[in-house]
């Protein structure tokens, strides 16, 4: 499911450095639960492509998950978080493989602003180290930026 980058000036990608505090089970969660593939790496650090962005892993001591969180169409939104907007089915096929390996989600996979400006289709999980992730879909994508 990975797609690999598309790197050019008119779509610029993306880089993310961010705490964990455990490789293992950092490389478990993005390359295995998400089919990330691995890129450099070294005893402290990996990096993923997460659809041909950059992720950062730093291994960190004593990093802890923030808990802040902020209401949107009646869900907490766990704040930070980062995610991605994929194509519908793209997003569509993530949930179902998530739901299928029991993913534990912060926010489940739904549809949300239905019949207004900007709906979207959102899930929110975290990964071991407590980091939120978000990855949305719009069935039209004008609607990404729409008030």
């Amino acid at each position: 499911m990975e797609s690999r980058a598309r790197n050019s000036p008119d779509r610029p990608l993306f880089h993310l450095a961010f705490a964990v505090h455990d490789l293992a089970a950092t490389r478990a969660f993005y390359a295995g639960l998400l089919s990330c593939s691995e890129g450099r790496s070294a005893e402290r650090w990996v990096d993923f492509s997460l659809y041909g962005h950059q992720l950062s892993a730093h291994l960190v001591e004593g990093v802890q998950a923030r808990n802040a969180s902020n209401p949107v169409d009646g869900d907490d939104v766990p704040i930070p978080h980062f995610g991605l907007i994929l194509g519908w089915k793209d997003w569509h096929t993530l949930a179902d493989r998530l739901r299928l390996a029991g993913t534990v989600f912060v926010i489940e996979p739904h549809v949300r602003f239905v019949g207004k400006a900007g709906e979207q289709a959102t899930m929110f999980l975290k990964d071991p180290s407590g980091n939120a992730l978000e990855f949305k879909a719009f069935e039209d994508p004008a609607q990404i930026f729409a008030r």
